[in-house]
């Protein structure tokens, strides 16, 4: 098994926020995605505790669309969780442990009919989108796990 880096950061090389997402696993008893759950980081930190340290990631979750893969693609969709207080959305945030991720997960956002706003590159397109494929066909073990 290889390592992978995954980054929560404010500036990426002077530009935007770089938040990348992530597989969490929900339960090891069902095959799949059904048994993960697709997160974005956007903190990583650690603290001690009565002697033991804690490593953990405060995420925001995504909910998939739907109970299976999409038809034409063969790809789960997912869409962020949101709170609604009033006019306000606020996307729901988690404090989680590191051992619960699986590993990095890429998203893919629905376009729709429409054309894309110039400018909507890979530094907002999660905040940009309202639904994502979650891609498993970006790697080997991606194509293993997300099914």
């Amino acid at each position: 098994m290889r390592k992978e880096r995954i980054r929560a950061v404010r500036s990426w090389r002077g530009g935007r926020a770089r938040r990348d997402c992530v597989y969490v696993l929900k339960d090891a008893n069902l095959p799949g995605f059904r048994g993960l759950h697709a997160a974005c980081v956007h903190v990583l930190f650690s603290f001690e505790f009565q002697g033991h340290a804690y490593e953990c990631a405060l995420v925001s979750w995504y909910s998939p669309v739907g109970d299976r893969p999409d038809a034409d693609t063969g790809m789960w969709m997912v869409e962020p969780d949101v709170e609604v207080q009033g006019r306000r959305r606020q996307l729901r945030l988690q404090v989680i442990s590191l051992k619960t991720i699986v590993r990095a997960a890429h998203l893919i956002g629905v376009a729709g009919q429409s054309f894309l706003p110039l400018g909507v590159g890979p530094d907002i397109s999660l905040d940009v989108f309202r639904e994502f494929y979650v891609n498993k066909y970006a790697d080997h073990h991606s194509n293993e796990i997300a099914f």
